[in-house]
């Protein structure tokens, strides 16, 4: 725990001057309210976790074939020995998995996008160190989808249009409005050597989860498909029903690096769209959008309340005059509440260092540059709070009084 701590830290230093990028976050180097967990729940309320999910499990299905891999040089063999007709494969169109093939990467190899283990290795090689095993084992908040693809595809699921979108909610409503259930992470078993045999299941599972029209959550029949270019999309999955001929070992070849292209897409998607905001709503305010819309709410209602008493001492002329300096209490929460939702930033928790995950339940802020940022729009936000109170109260304290 200590060297994590380190480790963090150190991460943390080397941010001192900027935000995280996108591939930080998803190699879990970043800390609260900037992490991967916030970001999740950042999707979750659009409707469009999927895509992160499906991201998440291509990396753990990556990692299945390093961990497959790893246990054939293990053994003393070689994967041209173990697997000839993924080393054909990988040598004439390249493998994401680095010189598997035992010589030189051909040009144009394929390389993935922000791997959690690549990044982690790099990171861990320029400080001299082996890399942590923990940060090679990216799972995914998502549990993989047991029912088998006949079924699947049988079941009388309704056709509903593709999004045109990654990020369009099609007909999904967002948890805005309802709550999804939590899904347990996926675990790479380890008690046995990993065959060729997991590596079909594991994609067969992500291909059911996200790649299929019929393919639904067991029980709810919510489709968790993920949009794709129509290049892009897998329109069936050939091994199903794998016979053992030259054509199935040939399509069983590609399952290392199957969803390659899929997963760097959905990548660029996240980073180019999804991202950039995620880092407005957090890094630079601390407020949900229903948080913000019920400060809203009660900012209106409180400046209602301000009024009509500013109004009635005014009007009754109400002896003494400074009473009307307590016109200040309704008023400091008619400002506050009204600023915070414009600014999606409530400086009262910011500086005692909270930010909101879920609507009223807070984190702390960990992550350094963010919190320097927090605390100076917080400054500003309250300056804004004190002027706009300052100015209402001795307006209503100025109006001279005339009893109707």
């Amino acid at each position: 725990m200590e060297g994590d701590q380190q480790q963090q830290d150190e991460w943390a230093r080397s941010r001192h001057t900027r935000l995280p990028t996108f591939a930080e976050v998803l190699s879990r180097r970043t800390r609260s309210p900037v992490d991967l967990f916030m970001f999740y729940l950042f999707l979750q309320r659009e409707g469009a976790e999927d895509i992160l999910d499906f991201w998440l499990d291509v990396q753990q299905h990556e990692n299945l074939c390093r961990a497959y891999f790893k246990d054939v040089r293990k053994s003393g063999r070689t994967i041209r020995e173990d697997w000839p007709e993924y080393w054909d494969y990988a040598r004439r169109r390249g493998s994401t998995y680095g010189t598997v093939v035992g010589g030189p990467a051909p040009a144009g190899a394929k390389r993935s996008t922000a791997s959690t283990a690549d990044m982690a290795a790099e990171m861990q090689e320029k400080r001299g160190t082996s890399p942590d095993p923990r940060l090679l084992a990216s799972t995914s908040p998502a549990t993989a989808v047991g029912t088998d693809l006949e079924h699947a595809l049988r079941s009388p699921t309704p056709a509903q249009p593709r999004s045109s979108t990654p990020f369009s909610l099609g007909k999904r409503t967002p948890t805005f409005f309802s709550r999804r259930a939590s899904r347990a992470p996926t675990i790479i078993p380890r008690s046995s050597p990993i065959s060729r045999n997991d590596l079909v299941a594991s994609a067969e599972r992500i291909f059911l989860r996200y790649l299929s029209p019929a393919g639904t959550s067991p029980g709810t029949g919510e489709s968790h498909e993920i949009y794709l270019p129509p290049a892009l999309r897998v329109h069936s999955f050939p091994l199903s029903n794998a016979t053992g001929s030259a054509a199935d070992q040939a399509a069983i070849a590609q399952v290392p690096d199957m969803f390659h292209g899929q997963k760097e897409y959905c990548f660029r998607a996240m980073e180019q769209d999804a991202f950039p905001r995620f880092l407005r709503s957090k890094a630079f305010g601390n407020l949900t959008p229903m948080s913000a819309l019920v400060r809203l709410i009660a900012g209106l209602i409180s400046l209602w309340i301000g009024l009509a008493t500013a109004f009635a001492l005014v009007f009754l002329d109400v002896k003494p005059k400074s009473v009307r300096f307590y016109l200040f209490l309704p008023f400091t929460f008619a400002v506050l509440f009204l600023i915070s939702h414009q600014y999606e930033l409530d400086p009262i928790l910011v500086f005692f260092g909270q930010s909101e995950t879920t609507p009223f339940r807070t984190i702390r802020i960990r992550e350094p540059y963010v919190r320097k940022l927090l605390i100076g729009r917080a400054i500003w936000v309250s300056i804004l709070v004190a002027f706009g109170v300052a100015a209402l109260t001795l307006l209503f304290w100025a109006v001279p009084g005339h009893r109707l």
